[in-house]
């Protein structure tokens, strides 16, 4: 029941998804809990992913399989992820973007990544990391993969969307927490992570990656997973050398670039 507890809490704090009520009181919350339920941050990705892949499912029987609807599908299933999740690694993204990309002194980028107003790089980071995903979900849905629909982009946006959120927890094992702000929101979380709680990640990480396995073949799956790594150890060794650490919105930069490299490997895998 702890654990349950655990994995609700990270639904409420990861997602929009309303935790009210009876319920919010069963699960409670302090800061030993929320650094306990990072174990369950991949597990949310199930969620997210599984909303996508319904939408993905949903538009492309809607529209008959043919013409844009690989397309269509992928744009209105990367809304509903935007939508479920409120923006929230989006808007880390855009932040990162802006503190690295305005600034070359350490203090000035971190002050720039706290401020709540969008720049020039973050919007440009933003607006190619959506078009990023819509065209690798579109290619992927597009493909002959696993027998030809849809499989290629149901298995991508399962795979993705667990594994992303994996790589976050290594990056709050290896770096330390940098905010000088008291009161950010992914504080507790950031403090610490245990072995443990990185095993429990990874198990969460092992079906979808498996069912990416068994539907599109090891190789692309391998290429998916490597790429990912690849996104997330490029952006590891950025937050180390300019920041000597990482903020709450590194989390959510390294959450977005590796999502959109996992689809990359499978494209690259899957092209004819």
């Amino acid at each position: 029941m702890q654990a349950l507890r655990h994995y609700l809490l990270a639904v409420q704090f990861f997602t929009r998804i309303p935790v009210t009520g009876r319920l919010a009181a069963w699960i409670g919350f302090d800061a030993a809990m929320l650094r306990a339920a990072s174990a369950h941050f991949p597990g949310v990705g199930w969620l997210v992913g599984g909303v996508a892949c319904g939408v993905y499912a949903l538009v492309w029987l809607g529209l008959g399989g043919a013409g844009v609807a690989p397309l269509v599908a992928a744009v209105l299933s990367t809304v509903a992820t935007v939508l479920l999740t409120g923006g929230f690694h989006e808007d880390g993204l855009a932040d990162v973007a802006d503190g690295l990309g305005g600034a070359y002194q350490r203090e000035r980028a971190l002050e720039i990544m706290k401020d709540s107003r969008i720049g020039a790089f973050g919007a440009m980071a933003l607006v190619l990391a959506l078009l990023a995903k819509v065209a690798l979900l579109a290619q992927l849905g597009g493909s002959a993969a696993g027998g030809g629909g849809p499989t290629g982009a149901l298995a991508a946006l399962a795979g993705a969307h667990a594994l992303s959120r994996w790589w976050p927890l290594c990056v709050i094992y290896r770096l330390p927490y940098v905010s000088d702000s008291s009161g950010a929101k992914s504080k507790p979380l950031a403090d610490s992570i245990s072995p443990a709680a990185l095993g429990a990640g990874a198990l969460w990480c092992a079906p979808p990656l498996l069912l990416v396995w068994q539907l599109l073949g090891g190789l692309p799956a391998a290429c998916a997973v490597v790429l990912s790594a690849a996104g997330a150890l490029w952006l590891h060794w950025r937050f180390a050398r300019r920041l000597q650490g990482f903020t709450g919105d590194c989390l959510g930069a390294v959450q977005q670039v590796s999502e959109i490299a996992f689809y990359l490997g499978l494209a690259l895998a899957l092209a004819p």
